[in-house]
């Protein structure tokens, strides 16, 4: 067993390395620079627009008024439940990581990534609206898939490969919610409350090397509470992201603030150290030469998508959901997702980090006793440490960044199997995803995370060939909402499908 985890190992770390630092890569930043140009810099250009049209429309009841008809969800909802799939542990352990592997730089590239990406991610939106159809039950079905066969598959020549590329998307999707939206995450849970909160009565009862009853028991329980939501379909996975994300994303933004606060002689150096490190990295202890710039951008990156997925063509799926006709509408909900989760809350990890004096912006080195698996916990309890709160702060905020990212990608997976096999055997799967899940509860290696990144380059290849390909298509709608927005007398583009354009 041992050498074929090894072999398995080696093969995906072949892959992943032709996928982060080649192909993807190249293809994640020309897109989001291709959707910036043609959009004449929309994020910017247009930040009064769709910061009004998102954050700052919470009270409008189109916004927040729930679908009647049981086969949409409200705009705020399907925001919740995309942010509920992409606020996980990449926010949390994801950041640290970088941090620790690339040093402060990576987080500047994590901006990056995430400036280009907010246009990625819009344009991925405003393409789920446009090509969505209703499926057998009357609910809407999006996603890359649809776009892949309807959008570039319709162009000259392009059919058989439009649908070939729209069903690689879906049985990858399917592999990665079974790895970043299953396993990884329970077995992250899993490791986090055994720690801070640990049962010497369970976790000492040891079921093989390294899992003990505790593990397997916590696993039943998130799954068991995982089946009673995801079961019951989108609405109750929608209703039950609204209420808990805005709640668990204010709880870390203020533990964060606290501890920022406190450290404030440290934000300015901390900044210094992200920007300066992004082009200079920060030679490794002994004088060796540190981490190569290309390492730093690659860590940016990698976990700046790994935490917003802008360019994977995931949270499409759920968005495509939204009552709202507009695409473009729908594309700003996508701007403020990405802002949200990697300006935002992977920021405020980054700061927590930088300014807990745990690792130091000189040389690059941890303090004596900390991980980059505990970095962030550790920074928590540097000023929350009576009773180890800080720990067991982070250990919740992991528990339900981490759940709620399993409802996301249970709905992501279910729509991937829905195009491959149609709705009627959706309950499958969902099955099947919980079995999955279960398992990362009983899992001892970090693979299955390895195994996810490489699910998650795998995704945004052909996603991205059908963002870039349809990118005109993006500018023409953007620009006919826009002329619409001045009164100009223009036909609304709305759909590809004449019948929706009512």
């Amino acid at each position: 067993m041992a050498e074929f985890l090894d072999a398995l190992a080696k093969g995906n770390d072949v892959v992943n390395t032709f996928i982060w630092t080649t192909l993807g890569l190249v293809l994640l930043l020309a897109t989001g620079l291709l959707t910036t140009i043609i959009t004449k810099v929309f994020q910017v250009t247009h930040i009064g627009m769709w910061w009004k049209n998102t954050i700052g429309s919470l009270f409008s009841k189109d916004v927040i008024k729930h679908d009647q008809t049981g086969k949409a969800i409200s705009p705020f909802q399907a925001l919740c439940t995309a942010l509920a799939a992409t606020i996980g542990v990449g926010n949390i352990a994801g950041v640290a990581a970088a941090i620790a592997i690339g040093g402060p730089g990576a987080v500047f590239w994590m901006w990056v990534a995430a400036f280009l990406g907010m246009m990625t991610n819009y344009s991925e939106n405003v393409l789920g609206i446009f090509y969505r159809r209703r499926n057998e039950n009357g609910e809407w079905s999006g996603g890359a898939m649809y776009y892949l066969q309807d959008g570039l598959g319709g162009m000259k020549g392009c059919k058989a490969i439009g649908k070939a590329l729209a069903v690689i998307f879906c049985i990858v999707t399917l592999l990665a919610a079974f790895g970043i939206g299953g396993m990884g995450q329970v077995n992250k849970i899993v490791v986090n409350i055994e720690s801070a909160f640990d049962i010497p009565a369970l976790s000492g009862v040891e079921l093989y090397d390294g899992v003990s009853l505790y593990a397997l028991l916590i696993g039943l329980v998130l799954v068991a509470l995982a089946a009673a939501i995801t079961l019951g379909g989108l609405k109750r996975v929608a209703a039950f992201a609204e209420k808990i994300v805005p709640f668990m994303v204010v709880l870390f933004m203020a533990g964060s603030l606290v501890i920022i606060a406190l450290n404030w002689q440290s934000i300015l150096p901390a900044f210094k150290a992200i920007f300066v490190t992004a082009f200079n990295p920060i030679a490794a202890a002994g004088g060796v030469t540190g981490a190569a710039i290309r390492t730093v951008m690659v860590q940016g990156f990698k976990r700046g998508v790994f935490s917003n997925e802008a360019g994977l063509g995931s949270s499409v799926m759920v968005h495509s959901n939204s009552n709202i006709k507009e695409p473009v509408k729908q594309g700003m909900w996508g701007i403020f997702e990405v802002f949200a989760d990697t300006m935002i809350v992977c920021t405020m990890t980054a700061l927590v980090v930088l300014t807990s004096g745990l690792y130091n912006l000189e040389t690059g080195m941890l303090a004596e006793g900390v991980t980059d698996a505990t970095l962030v916990a550790d920074a928590f309890n540097s000023i929350f440490s009576w009773g180890d709160i800080g720990a067991k702060f982070i250990a919740v905020a992991i528990l339900l960044f981490a759940f709620t990212t399993v409802l996301g990608w249970n709905h992501y997976g279910t729509k991937a199997w829905e195009y491959l096999f149609g709705v009627k055997s959706n309950k499958v799967y969902k099955v099947i995803h919980l079995v999955m899940a279960l398992l990362g509860a009983l899992l001892t290696s970090s693979l299955a995370w390895d195994i996810s990144d490489t699910f998650n380059g795998l995704m945004m290849i052909p996603n991205l060939i059908g963002v870039i390909a349809l990118s005109g298509l993006v500018a023409k709608i953007t620009k006919n909402y826009l002329d619409r927005q001045k009164g100009k007398d223009v036909k609304p583009m709305l759909s590809a499908f004449e019948d929706e354009n009512e």
